[in-house]
This record gives C-alpha cells, structure tokens and sequence, in this order.
C-alpha cells in the first residue's frame, strides 16, 4: 500500500509553526530547504514535470519580445531606480482541466498543491478533489488556516481549471500571501483574490525580464586619456532601441506589454578629480539611438558634448569610468490598461589611464 504524505515547505527567511495532518507520514522540511520532492531537472509542461509532479515554483507565462529582443552583443537587465520596486512574489495562474487533474492523480503523481505545500500519494488529491473532503489552505498570515471546500470528481464535466499559486522565489516571505491550495475556477473567469494576475501584474513580471544592451562607450583618445584634455564620449546611432517585452497568461485573456525607452548616458569618472560635459555628467540620447557627438580631427581643443575631462593622472592603477543608461518605462495591457513603471538603469565600468602630458597629437 503506498502511503500519503503531506509536507509542509519552509523558507530559510522564516519561522513559524504549522499542525501536520496526513493519511501516511507527515513531513517538514527545514529551514533553506525549498525544493518540491521529488526533484525535476526539467520545466513543468501543462502544471506538471516528467514524474507527473505538481509544480508551484514554475509559471506558464508566455514572453515574447516584439521589439529590442533579437540583437546580439551582451545584455543584462534593468535596475529600478526606486529601490522599493520589485516583481511580483506570487499570484495565481491555471494550471489543471479537470481532465488532467484526474489522469495527474491516478498516476498517483505528487507535487505542490500550494506554493508551500506538498502532498505525495493519491490519497490526499482523491479526499479533496474526487471525493469532497475539505483541505486546509495554509494561510501562514492569517489567525487560523481557512478551510476550501471538496470538489466531487475533479468538477468533471465542468468548463474551467484548477489554478494554483506560483511563487518565483519560495524563500520570499511575501510568497506565503498566496496560501491557498489549488482551487476552482470556471472558464472565461478570474477568480477574486488579492494575488489573481492583473495585466499590471503581468506587465511587472516583464519588466524584471526586460535585457538591455551593454553600455561600453566609444572614447577618444582610446587608449590614454590626458590630464587637462577632454575625452570625448559617444554611441553611435541605433545602439540603443527600444526594447519590448509580451507576457501572456495562457487560458485567459489577460496580456501586458513592457517597453523600455533609453533616456540618457550617465558618467562616473571615477575619481573626484574630474569634470563632466555636462556638468551634470547626463548626456541626452539623440533622436536616432546615438549619444554625444564622434570627435573628429581638430576637435581637440573644444569641449564635447559628452565626455570627461581628467585633472590628475592615474598613479598606475586606472580610474573606473562608470556608464550607465537611464531607461523610461511604460507599459500597456489587456482591457485598455497601461500606465508608467520606475525608470531603470544599466551600468558597466571600463579602465581609464590618464597619462600627464599637457599636449598630444592627434
């Protein structure tokens, strides 16, 4: 006789205490152990992996990237200027018909009815979602777990799924406020919960999966910069697009699109002694994707729209010139949704020699 198990995942970011039920052996795991057992080395495909298991830390959303995705060169991704944003924790997507719950459990498959939560065994799924026995959701914020009522076999017959929370990062504490155990919900529908996608929602989560291009600048002169000499800074035009990211939530009807605008070059010379062109070190992208302006010969003397004027040499260790791009972002999404999200950074450093010669020719 195979046994049930129920086990109760916790996050190494918090403590607390739960009351364990199961039709075999209960089972915690400790603390910074996140993992579902049995272990899957591949994506889940229609809510479950190879073993036919349950996965809660794996979305179905769908990205694609209308504009910006297909170049090559380095890429990285966006940090938010305002250091309170981030992306979702958790929310709650389909996953089952009541089809593919059935044939899930009679394969006598285990996995994550909830983000924080395991039951391995048939037992479990057959009491609650054939049998209509109630389950305790595992509302870890709340005074007392809340019960979710039984389904009478898998709701067959029915038009809808079975959502169920998806979490990220399940060490996040804020992934417990999605506690419920995988519910109904009919076709066409979303369901009323704190945590259901919204296209905002959606439009946060490509927005942390927005990569933009490497913002190593052209200089001149480009080996040695001089004291008292400008180095001149630019991008030639088109090197910075706009970048575009589509999420979708498959069987709904919910989208977003998240685009990120460059804005403008900022510099860090990487010594106080130093001046900026602009003084404010901020240099405006032009119309057609370039920055500043490609020094020419005869330029020498004047100063450049965008670059850096050293005032002491490098003592053999070079300054780091930092360069970052400022990043507008916006979004759009389904039911004529759209609004602004915090505008994001990319920076690198590169060396920067500065030799003491007070004239050179170039």
């Amino acid at each position: 006789m195979t046994s049930s198990r129920r086990a109760v995942r916790w996050s190494a970011a918090l403590a607390a205490t739960a009351v364990l039920w199961s039709a075999g052996a209960a089972h915690a795991a400790g603390p910074g152990d996140n993992t579902t057992q049995p272990p899957s080395s591949e994506k889940p495909s229609g809510g479950s992996d190879k073993n036919g298991n349950l996965s809660a830390g794996v979305s179905s959303i769908q990205l694609s990237y209308p504009t910006g995705g297909d170049g090559g060169g380095k890429k990285g991704n966006l940090a938010p200027i305002d250091p309170n944003w981030e992306p979702p924790a958790c929310w709650y997507e389909p996953a089952f018909t009541s089809k593919e719950l059935k044939e899930f459990v009679d394969k006598d498959g285990g996995g994550d009815v909830g983000i924080h939560e395991s039951w391995f065994g048939k037992g479990l799924w057959t009491d609650h979602y054939r049998d209509g026995k109630p389950a305790d959701n595992f509302d870890l914020h709340a005074d007392s777990n809340s019960q979710a009522e039984g389904y009478k076999d898998y709701n067959e017959g029915k038009d809808g799924r079975f959502w169920r929370g998806v979490a990220p990062d399940s060490s996040d504490p804020k992934s417990w406020d999605c506690g419920r155990i995988m519910f109904w919900v009919n076709a066409n529908e979303i369901p009323d919960d704190p945590n259901a996608p919204t296209p905002k929602m959606l439009a946060e989560y490509a927005y942390d999966k927005v990569k933009v291009p490497d913002t190593k600048v052209e200089l001149k002169p480009e080996a040695k910069s001089t004291v008292n000499l400008p180095t001149w800074v630019w991008l030639d035009k088109g090197t910075f697009k706009d970048v575009t990211v589509r999420a979708e939530l498959p069987n709904t009807p919910l989208w977003a699109e998240t685009t990120a605008k460059p804005k403008s070059l900022h510099l860090e010379p990487g010594t106080a002694d130093a001046e900026t062109f602009p003084s404010s070190g901020e240099c405006k992208i032009n119309e057609d994707g370039s920055i500043g302006t490609p020094y020419t010969k005869g330029k020498s003397k004047q100063d450049p729209p965008c670059g850096i004027n050293y005032l002491r040499a490098t003592g053999g260790k070079p300054y780091q010139l930092t360069a970052s791009i400022t990043w507008e972002i916006s979004w759009e999404g389904s039911g004529g949704t759209g609004d602004t999200m915090p505008d994001g950074t990319f920076e690198t450093t590169q060396d920067m020699n500065v030799q003491e010669v007070q004239s050179i020719n170039r």
